[in-house]
């Protein structure tokens, strides 16, 4: 048996070594965060292909910055995430979301035009006004040169129209675009990225979203990769979508999940990996482990360490 070892703090330098502290230590969630990074970079050094899944929700926080830099050190190989995703990046490029409160008055927040994340605050005007002032003209340009598209298609050609845009290195779907790395949206509509393409379709209803697209990309993904690993953020459709395609490979290799969901509810969300092995998506071999806590405070932590060590 491994000795349980205290954390000095006079003797954390970096990232890394914090999290090599706080696996020592032994205790509950903390040694979670120390294998999660150990099973992160051997998915890294692994020949693996590499998912990332996580709810549109973090996106408005600062943690855009962490998933930004995922994409753009080419840390991950391909996205699952949901149509807010998008909807945030963007219009956090054009305009700013502030610090809010979860006990604000939200019947005053709307009156003032101020929609409510959790404890950010996206005024109207940061929100879908820009997007319906800067997507449909984008559409526009898109649809004169090709009529049909998958999603990462379509998100790919988004982010091509981003490179004359002033911050385009803070953008997701930037990075995305350029690093060739692509983003599926499982539900497209369920936002206001989505509204904005069912507005155009309005005049231009030979302009096409093909899913199938997407799911035949992610059949050869899963299919033509010997390995893959997956570290997935939160739960519903993003998780699944991930989980559920690698059953046709006999599952993941590896799977860190990252959650505040309980178990027995019964929630995709909240579902551990053991339970994702019996349906095949999980290996009965995969390394594994799941990080109970708000991925707003964990993500950074496990990122952070990780670019230590492979750089």
């Amino acid at each position: 048996m491994e000795k349980v070892k205290d954390i000095n703090l006079r003797e954390i330098n970096s990232p890394d070594n914090l999290v090599k502290q706080l696996k020592d230590s032994g205790g509950f969630t903390a040694k979670k965060v120390g294998v999660a990074v150990d099973i992160l970079e051997q998915m890294n050094k692994d020949n693996c292909f590499r998912f990332l899944s996580f709810p549109a929700c973090i996106i408005s926080t600062g943690t855009r910055g962490v998933i930004k830099e995922l994409v753009k050190e080419k840390l991950v190989d391909g996205i699952i995430t949901t149509c807010g995703t998008i909807d945030h990046d963007l219009a956090r490029l054009w305009k700013s979301y502030y610090h809010g409160s979860f006990d604000a008055d939200d019947a005053k927040l709307r009156d003032k035009g101020i929609n409510r994340i959790g404890n950010v605050f996206t005024p109207n005007e940061s929100y879908g006004i820009i997007l319906e002032d800067k997507i449909l003209p984008m559409l526009e340009k898109i649809y004169k040169e090709k009529k049909e598209f998958s999603t990462y298609e379509l998100i790919w050609e988004i982010g091509k129209l981003l490179e004359n845009e002033k911050g385009k290195d803070s953008s997701i779907v930037y990075w995305a675009y350029k690093k060739k790395i692509p983003i599926f949206l499982p539900g497209p509509l369920d936002g206001s990225f989505g509204s904005q393409l069912w507005t155009f379709w309005q005049d231009h209803q030979d302009f096409k979203l093909n899913l199938f697209e997407d799911e035949q990309e992610l059949s050869s993904i899963v299919f033509e990769n010997k390995k893959t690993g997956a570290l997935i953020v939160g739960g519903g459709i993003s998780k699944h979508h991930t989980i559920w395609w690698n059953q046709y490979k006999e599952g993941l290799d590896y799977a860190i999940y990252i959650t505040t969901a309980v178990e027995w509810d019964g929630s995709l969300s909240g579902a551990r990996p053991r339970e994702a092995i019996s349906w095949k998506k999980l290996k009965k071999s995969a390394k594994h482990i799941t990080v109970e806590g708000d991925a707003t405070v964990i993500l950074p932590i496990l990122i952070a360490s990780l670019l230590e060590r492979i750089k």
